[in-house]
């Protein structure tokens, strides 16, 4: 299989993750061994450093955990680019371990190569030409997915359709429909809801 060439450091939770991104992806792979990050200040230092000066991609499990992590470390950066890459919500258990997570969810480690690298294209890591769709929270609330009664499951369809997990918010949509999307492709989506 070819191995991608990614510039931006990649941010994980665990050292099983960045074994399973390094079998397809040549680039810099942080791990934060999960909460620690919280304390280790030179791993923030780093972190803050890498978003200024060349931005960052972001690549969690799909479960609370994860989710609060991405939210950490995003709160990190408050100068600098951050990419978002989402694996959908997977039902299973780690070779690896005798028993499935808390959520019965696979992480990153988990997860197949294939789906990985589609995860990375949908949020526009490996194209250098992004779709731009120039979408808005007020496009979100046009098309049904925010400030209506029935928006929440509205969004759970359109996660499912597209492979993000069921905690992505409405932020973290807009990021993935503005790097992969054309407003076009939006439209179209939203219709097949």
């Amino acid at each position: 299989m070819e191995r991608l060439r990614i510039d931006k450091p990649i941010i994980v939770e665990g050292r099983y993750d960045k074994n399973k991104l390094s079998s397809f992806i040549d680039g810099v792979i942080i791990v934060t061994d999960g909460f620690s990050v919280y304390g280790d200040e030179e791993l923030k230092a780093y972190i803050r450093k890498c978003a200024k000066e060349t931005g960052v991609i972001i690549l969690t499990d799909s479960d609370s955990a994860g989710f609060r992590i991405r939210g950490y470390i995003k709160g990190l950066c408050n100068e600098g680019e951050i990419t978002n890459v989402y694996i959908p919500d997977i039902f299973g258990k780690e070779k690896r371990k005798e028993l499935p997570s808390k959520e019965g969810k696979l992480g990153v480690e988990g997860i197949d190569v294939k789906t990985l690298r589609e995860a990375f294209e949908k949020a526009g890591v490996f194209s250098s030409d992004k779709k731009g769709a120039g979408l808005t929270a007020a496009d979100l609330f046009d098309a049904g997915l925010t400030g209506r009664p029935d928006s929440k499951q509205r969004r759970q369809r359109l996660y499912k359709k597209l492979s993000l997990p069921s905690r992505t918010t409405p932020n973290g949509l807009l990021e993935i429909l503005n790097a992969g999307f054309t407003k076009e492709e939006f439209e179209r989506l939203v219709e097949s809801l």
